[in-house]
C-alpha cells in the first residue's frame, strides 16, 4: 500500500431511499419517547449496541436492518449536501 495515494471507498448502497426511511422512522420513535436522537444515534453507530435505540414502534429492529456504516454514510451525505447549498 502506498501512503501517498488516496484509497476510494464505496459502500455500494442498493437502496438509499430505504436507508432514509429507516432513519426517519427511528428519528420519529426516539423523538416520541423523548430521547435526544443525535446522542442515541451516535451511541448506536459508535458502539453497535442496539439498546441505544428505543424499541418503541419497532425502531430497534428497524435500525438493525441496515449496517451502521450505511446509516453514517447517509447522514453524512445529507449534512454535506446541506453545507453546499
Amino acid at each position: 500500500m502506498e501512503i501517498n495515494k488516496t484509497t476510494q471507498f464505496d459502500f455500494g448502497l442498493n437502496n438509499v431511499n430505504e436507508v432514509k426511511e429507516i432513519i426517519k422512522s427511528v428519528l420519529s420513535a426516539l423523538n416520541e419517547k423523548g430521547y435526544n436522537p443525535v446522542s442515541q444515534l451516535i451511541g448506536y453507530i459508535l458502539s453497535g449496541d442496539p439498546t441505544y435505540i428505543t424499541s418503541h414502534n419497532n425502531a430497534r429492529s428497524i435500525v438493525m436492518q441496515v449496517e451502521r456504516d450505511e446509516l453514517l454514510e447517509e447522514i453524512l451525505k445529507y449534512y454535506l449536501e446541506d453545507l453546499n447549498k
